[in-house]
């Protein structure tokens, strides 16, 4: 005990408490950030804080209001959405077919219409080889065009 007396006094810096709590990570339950955020959001004055509520009661009213009409008429909202689904498919096999004309002509897409499963893949296979192989000639162009350029 003498020997502890002895010791000369030690007072830590002032900015010590500071840096030591800036090193701290605090944590915060999510529960208790939502109820300080919420608690941020609701006005200081009464007549304001009626207000609010009024105006949240209103909103919740028509937000159940207008769900409860658009579950009683999912029906309809199903046969829109099939609608503009097909019509979708439509445009997209119109497409397919446009440019698979223009590709293969008349007569080849007459001859795929009438083929079966296999052949289309066989056929779709060849296109991406064919296409494969025309993107790696121009690549061994472009990288003999730049060595000669050298």
């Amino acid at each position: 005990m003498q020997s502890l007396d002895a010791l000369p006094d030690f007072a830590p810096s002032a900015g010590f408490a500071d840096k030591v709590m800036n090193q701290v990570q605090v944590f915060e339950p999510w529960h208790a950030a939502a109820t300080r955020t919420v608690a941020d959001l609701v006005p200081a004055s009464r007549p304001a804080r009626l207000a609010a509520g009024v105006g949240a009661a209103f909103g919740a009213g028509l937000l159940t209001t207008g769900t409860t009409w658009a579950l009683a008429r999912a029906d309809m909202a199903v046969i829109l959405a099939q609608l503009g689904l097909e019509s979708f498919r439509e445009q997209v096999l119109a497409a397919g077919t446009d440019l698979m004309s223009t590709v293969l002509g008349q007569s080849g897409l007459a001859a795929l219409q009438g083929s079966t499963p296999e052949v289309l893949a066989l056929a779709a296979g060849g296109f991406v080889a064919a296409a494969g192989m025309g993107v790696v000639g121009i690549r061994a162009l472009a990288s003999a065009s730049s060595r000669q350029g050298r």
